[in-house]
């Protein structure tokens, strides 16, 4: 724990909101508009962290400067943003987290790498944009993660300082934001890992296997 914490950040999809329901449909929608079988659910879901580049790349086996590449992620991003709350929720336990939260005057916010145009209707249709005290998107500011500035103009809305932070993430990118922003960092196992990485080694603060692990973090 954090010696004076004073704000909880999340990462986004695969720490706050389990958003890999809608991410897949998405794709799977495209693969079937270019005549293509869908990808079964557990090959999509470690890829969601990897936002609409990596999805594309699983779905179609092309990245950034491949012929089509950018047609195909443009057409993916309008699927999802179509429909982008249909079966998206806070992870199991994360309800009690944030009101644990918000009952001991903590402030709570979001730093994600995921586009503002994205982020903010999906935090409204969740209710949750008025509640947090921050949101940093992908193009917030000039960097994203792993540099630590969307994570240090995030304590500048919020009003605190990086040292008395805690960023919650589930990719080695968090972490390396978070370390380098000077902030507790704690990897969240349950999100979107996959087999072959080892977050026990990414120099996290601590690990957790389910959100309400969090509340250990918190001041007593």
């Amino acid at each position: 724990m954090a010696s004076a914490l004073r704000c909880v950040l999340f990462d986004l999809d695969g720490t706050l909101l389990d958003t890999a329901p809608d991410m897949a449909r998405a794709l799977n929608g495209l693969r079937q508009e270019r005549g293509l079988a869908p990808l079964p659910f557990a090959r999509i879901r470690p890829v969601v962290s990897h936002g609409s580049l990596g999805l594309v790349r699983l779905g179609f086996d092309r990245g950034p400067g491949d012929p089509g590449f950018d047609e195909l992620r443009a057409r993916f991003l309008d699927i999802y943003a179509a429909d982008l709350a249909r079966d998206t929720v806070l992870f199991p336990g994360m309800v009690e987290v944030l009101q644990r939260i918000e009952r001991q005057g903590l402030a709570w916010g979001i730093v994600t790498n995921k586009p503002g145009w994205l982020t903010e209707p999906l935090l409204a249709a969740l209710d949750l944009r008025q509640r947090a005290a921050c949101v940093v998107s992908g193009d917030t500011v000039a960097e994203r993660k792993p540099h630590p500035a969307p994570l240090l103009h995030a304590c500048r809305v919020a009003g605190v300082q990086a040292q008395d932070c805690l960023y919650l993430g589930d990719a080695e990118r968090d972490i390396e934001a978070g370390r380098r922003a000077g902030m507790t960092t704690v990897v969240a196992r349950y999100g979107y890992l996959a087999a072959d990485e080892h977050p026990e080694q990414w120099g996290a603060h601590g690990l957790i296997d389910h959100p309400r692990e969090l509340l250990d973090w918190l001041p007593t």
